[in-house]
């Protein structure tokens, strides 16, 4: 079932996906980096790695919804709509850190607060879940796969 949103046959969501997991991931390690050294650039990538994370799964998630609403299949649909339900769980959850690592959310915390390391730490944890389902989406179900007539996989 070919992916409603796609460039030359090409889907655009896993195009875009990368860039948030991979941003979110390396936020969690900037934090790590950050409690270990104790150096403060460290605290400043993390800060800015989520909040292109966060940028970078908006655009993402418009892809994934025209995709979703496109599949006919319920038991697709339904996985899909649990995979949605953790990637925007995850979206909201590190939205959450990065507010308050800005001024106004480290008053409500504190400026030595975990709660934004914890926060992120749970979001990398449902990211993986979402993750996981996407992939069932692809590799059990072929949702945003096209399939070839004639074709075997082997290259010509």
């Amino acid at each position: 079932m070919k992916a409603s949103a796609n460039i030359g046959g090409h889907p655009i969501h896993p195009m875009l996906v990368s860039i948030p997991i991979g941003l979110w991931v390396f936020s969690l390690a900037a934090d790590l980096i950050f409690m270990w050294r104790g150096n403060p650039a460290w605290e400043l990538v993390a800060f800015y790695t989520l909040a292109g994370g966060c940028v970078g799964a908006a655009l993402a998630a418009v892809f994934g919804l025209i995709d979703l609403l496109a599949i006919k299949d319920s038991q697709v649909f339904r996985t899909g709509l649990f995979h949605a339900a953790c990637t925007a769980t995850s979206l909201v959850i590190f939205a959450a850190s990065f507010y308050l690592r800005t001024a106004n959310g480290s008053n409500m915390v504190g400026a030595n607060s975990k709660i934004p390391f914890v926060l992120s730490l749970v979001g990398v944890i449902i990211l993986a879940v979402a993750g996981w389902l996407g992939g069932e989406l692809v590799f059990r179900y072929g949702a945003g796969v096209e399939t070839q007539a004639g074709s075997n996989g082997e290259r010509e």
